[in-house]
């Protein structure tokens, strides 16, 4: 069964199941479209849910959480590390063993999902990374220019029939994995209307 049949069989039981809406993009650098896209995403009634790091990620929470009135809350996703026991055994017992990936959450997260899971980028695909949390959680998945870790998500949605569309300028117009690309805002409302209210 693909996650979206497996969500709507499950909305006969969850009958108040809220709808998100995950963004992906450059944990680096915002792209030009990032704050249009949290605005648009905080209109629809949804949540909106990032990786909860820098760059496309804070960009978008940031305009998101700032528009107003808005139902939906931030949701960050957050990379962590537990330590083996082995490491803590050579450590004193007042140490912790859970360690957040430095810069997370942004200022922007409402709700963090602390995760042990530290891989992302070439990794984004394996079982060790939150990409297949972000993927999972959403209704639908807007792609902004990224790079390893956007394509590997990109690639999770494809894999989990998850709708997933590309927004913004990519190099040469080559968007990841063949995705559609929504070559205006109204097509991205379009796209994300459609998905939300199936």
């Amino acid at each position: 069964m693909n996650v979206p049949e497996m969500k709507r069989r499950a909305s006969g039981i969850q009958r108040n199941r809220r709808r998100i809406v995950t963004v992906i993009g450059s944990g680096r650098s915002a792209d030009a479209h990032s704050a249009e896209v949290g605005r648009l995403i905080a209109t629809l009634g949804v949540d909106l849910l990032t990786g909860g790091g820098s760059g496309v990620m804070e960009a978008t929470s940031r305009a998101f959480f700032e528009t107003s009135p808005r139902q939906g809350i931030v949701i960050g996703v957050l990379p962590g590390k537990v330590r083996s026991l082995r490491e803590l055994e050579e450590r004193s017992a007042t140490d912790v063993a859970y360690e957040l990936e430095s810069g997370y959450p942004n200022a922007w997260v409402e709700l963090g999902i602390y995760t042990h899971l530290p891989d992302s980028g070439v990794e984004g695909t394996l079982g060790s990374s939150r990409n297949h949390i972000n993927v999972l959680s959403a209704d639908a998945v807007v792609a902004l220019p990224g790079r390893e870790g956007t394509e590997s998500e990109v690639w999770l949605a494809t894999q989990y029939n998850v709708p997933v569309i590309a927004y913004g300028a990519y190099r040469d117009n080559r968007v990841p994995h063949g995705i559609p690309h929504a070559p205006t805002l109204d097509a991205l409302r379009e796209f994300l209307v459609r998905h939300l209210t199936n």
